[in-house]
């Protein structure tokens, strides 16, 4: 089972997995182009605009750990009104394919829904196909690039419908 906390990306859990989340990244890019490591503006993910999440779960000896992290901000508004961008979903290697991407990429959703977001979208590489599979599964789509990310290869969205 998952939980999740919201921390903000200062605080020293959240620092310690982005920079692992940054190193996976770097690590995996595709030869021939440098990977650039953004600067995380902290104040992006605070309330009411966005959120940044702790995923909690097991480390490899089973006890209770943080072992993934992801938030959302407010971007401007696209076709479908109000936008909120994923940002930095990362998630323990030990921790996959066991549902804890997916918790937590719903849990971003449902707080990007309540939050008035229409649309939520983010970027990534085509080198991270994983990570592609499980946007797709979740209803993510091709959409026209909405950021100049040099990082990024793929832009995608999903249609919000309005919080219950």
């Amino acid at each position: 089972m998952v939980t999740f906390r919201e921390a903000m990306p200062t605080d020293p859990t959240a620092a310690a997995l982005l920079d692992q989340y940054f190193a996976a990244r770097a690590e995996g890019f595709p030869s021939g182009r440098a990977y650039r490591r953004p600067t995380v503006d902290a104040a992006q993910f605070a309330p009411p605009g966005g959120v940044f999440l702790l995923l909690e779960g097991e480390n490899l000896a089973g006890e209770p750990a943080d072992v993934g992290c992801g938030g959302i901000r407010t971007i401007p508004d696209g076709p479908l009104g109000s936008r909120r961008e994923v940002k930095h979903v990362w998630v323990q290697p030990h921790a996959r394919r066991i549902g804890a991407g997916r918790s937590l990429m719903l849990e971003l959703e449902r707080r990007a829904r309540e939050s008035g977001a229409r649309e939520l979208v983010l970027d990534t590489h085509d080198a991270q196909t994983a990570a592609g599979a499980l946007y797709a599964s979740l209803g993510f789509a091709p959409v026209e690039p909405f950021n100049d990310n040099p990082n990024a290869t793929l832009w995608l969205g999903k249609p919000l419908a309005p919080a219950d």
